[in-house]
């Protein structure tokens, strides 16, 4: 990949699940310079709920005609939310609408495809409930839709959808592939077994690196955003991997990347896909050089959410103060706060030694809780090297403390995020932003293994 930018500025077009946004950013500084937004919403009526691509696709024509004019941009990037896939007619419309990946499909649809789907082993794409695996999508229009899905002419994942819109050019790229869609052998870096089962290789449309230009953005399209001159768009990206590629541009691995939000979610670049386990929250991502990551994930954030309203505020030096107290008494909390995903599998949350703690130390023990979690999670995918902790939690000096102390090695706090829309526009070559970093060497907490023993012989 390129390190300078042949461009001034960088328009990309960012659809999220819950909004979608149009940015321009600064290919010199990587800073944004304009950004306007829209709710992304989802269509109830017709064959099946379904994105409103027409309404997303007038916002942001109109985004981009508005920044044609000021600040000015010269190459368009794409990244979309996974678990999406759009069917094209041989006219290059849309066959069927693009489904929403929440809706939830008969039982019996359900039941057929888990028996015909690849084994894990195959793709490292765990069984997902609803449609978060596109391979349950297409099977689902195929099984109930038959007489309009014999119409589909091509199949191309979600960021390359707008990319053929803009330029005419249809193309698949494998960070949207190799997203737990069951469609990609990450090994192999081919497709699964899945696609030749379902009877769609023919119509898969070309793989495309997510690096490349696929065309400039269509004549009739550039004279209605007023383009004066020819506009390449890049092919696009899955907006997990567009977050995580500053840090593989500069990073030497192996690194694990701990991104926190609502979910936890845990890269290990570098690796090991020998011993993911499906049944405790582990699969294969593929970034944007086609490299199988290995991954897991905890609803850390929700459920932090969830302890801190119950505990209430607590001052950053009283929670560092109670980390012994906590140790000592043997105060834990065990999982799961929010049930149905992480690690720990089927087990409800539970303190122990808790009847007298008080607020700062059942925080504490909250953010102990946390850090085991996580450490528990970069065991899972065979993480090393350091640990870069971004979102959320790259706040929180108690847990980026202990986590440090449980793993042995350093840890980078990077607040906020590197955003999606910045990882995108790295295709087009703009500069990496360098953000603050905060750095947290191992230190020795005395009792903090004897602390991990108890809390593992407590979950047995």
């Amino acid at each position: 990949m390129t390190t300078h930018s042949p461009y001034a500025h960088i328009a990309v077009l960012d659809i999220g699940k819950t909004n979608a946004k149009v940015v321009v950013l600064d290919s010199a500084t990587g800073a944004e310079i304009a950004v306007v937004k829209t709710p992304n919403a989802v269509i109830k009526s017709g064959l099946y709920p379904h994105y409103d691509v027409d309404g997303l696709w007038a916002f942001a024509l109109d985004a981009f005609k508005r920044f044609a004019v000021s600040p000015g941009f010269d190459a368009i990037s794409i990244t979309t939310h996974g678990a999406s896939a759009a069917l094209l007619d041989a006219g290059g419309g849309l066959a069927m609408p693009v489904l929403d990946y929440e809706h939830e499909y008969p039982q019996a649809i359900i039941d057929t495809y888990t028996a015909l789907r690849p084994p894990f082993e195959e793709t490292y794409s765990p069984r997902q409930t609803m449609g978060l695996n596109i391979g349950a999508q297409l099977h689902y229009q195929q099984m109930v839709f038959p007489d309009l899905f014999a119409k589909v002419a091509t199949i191309v994942t979600y960021p390359q959808y707008w990319a053929a819109r803009l330029t005419g050019v249809a193309a698949n790229e494998v960070t949207s592939l190799g997203c737990h869609t069951d469609l990609w052998n990450p090994r192999a870096s081919s497709y699964s077994g899945l696609v030749d089962t379902l009877g769609i290789r023919q119509t898969m449309a070309p793989i495309r690196s997510a690096f490349d230009a696929l065309g400039p953005v269509l004549p009739e399209i550039a004279e209605q955003i007023g383009l004066s001159d020819a506009v390449p768009v890049y092919c696009g990206i899955h907006d997990s991997n567009a977050s995580l590629l500053p840090h593989l541009v500069n990073r030497q691995a192996p690194f694990a990347v701990v991104s926190t939000g609502t979910w936890v979610v845990n890269f290990g670049v570098g690796g090991d896909l020998d011993h993911l386990d499906p049944k405790r929250d582990t699969l294969a991502n593929v970034d944007a050089y086609g490299r199988a990551v290995p991954s897991s994930r905890f609803m850390g954030g929700r459920e932090f959410e969830v302890l801190s309203a119950e505990i209430g505020s607590v001052s950053k030096d009283g929670a560092n103060a109670a980390i012994a107290p906590v140790i000592e008494k043997g105060l834990l909390l065990l999982p799961n706060v929010a049930p149905g995903s992480g690690p720990f599998p089927g087990k409800e949350r539970r303190w122990v030694n808790a009847d007298a703690a008080s607020a700062e130390e059942r925080y504490t023990a909250a953010c102990l809780y946390l850090a085991l979690m996580t450490e528990a999670c970069l065991g899972l995918i065979g993480a090393g090297g350091p640990i870069i902790v971004e979102g959320p939690f790259s706040l929180n000096e108690t847990y980026l403390g202990i986590l440090s102390a449980l793993t042995g090695r350093d840890v980078i706090a990077v607040p906020g995020s590197t955003g999606t829309s910045a990882g995108a526009a790295l295709l087009a070559g703009i500069s990496p932003v360098s953000g603050a970093e905060t750095h947290f060497s191992p230190r020795e907490i005395e009792g903090l293994h004897e602390y991990r023993r108890r809390w593992y012989a407590a979950l047995a």
